[in-house]
């Protein structure tokens, strides 16, 4: 017991400590100390390192950042040609349908059908000719003008959406109950 007495004696407090020992490593006695007390060479490099460390952080997250927009932009431009071409389908199955309603309801609810038809056709047009900004903007401006409009057609979109994915479940489990 005497040994470690030696080694550490007590300070005025009674217990050792770092803070009274800073003879051997200034930035162990006090960790919290600025830069510019370790001495002005180790400061300037240290002020110098954490500046060059910061700016390469920042360009980093720029570039990420940049890369992301981009991605989502050309996602945006994928989906936007999708969209387009799927109402052009949608809008061929109505005309081809209007034939049909013609034979059975009469042309009243055929003309019905080509009308929606030519909405839709219009529709995929307006799709089309925009830019992928624009239709941002255009979404925005109508879930502002109305709000409850918009959650609907997002219920509706969720609902179509979890049928479609149920049934494609359920469509892959018959195949492998089949196999």
């Amino acid at each position: 017991m005497a040994d470690t007495d030696n080694i550490f004696p007590p300070s005025q407090g009674g217990t050792p400590g770092f803070a009274t020992n800073t003879a051997s490593a200034p930035e162990v006695a006090a960790p919290n100390a600025a830069p510019e007390a370790l001495g002005t060479d180790d400061a300037a490099k240290s002020t110098n390192t954490l500046s060059e460390a910061k700016q390469q952080v920042k360009e980093g997250a720029t570039k990420v950042q940049q890369q992301a927009v981009d991605k989502i932009h050309a996602l945006a431009g994928d989906g936007k040609a999708k969209a387009g071409s799927a109402l052009d389908q949608v809008a061929q199955l109505l005309n081809d349908a209007a034939g049909q309603v013609d034979e059975k309801l009469g042309s009243q609810y055929g003309q019905y059908a080509r009308s929606a038809a030519d909405t839709v056709t219009s529709f995929s047009g307006a799709i089309k000719d925009k830019d992928v900004e624009e239709l941002i903007d255009d979404a925005r401006a109508f879930v502002t003008k109305s709000p409850a409009v918009a959650i609907g057609i997002a219920a509706a979109l969720g609902f179509v959406l979890a049928r479609v994915v149920q049934s494609g479940v359920e469509t892959r489990q018959s195949v492998d109950a089949a196999a």
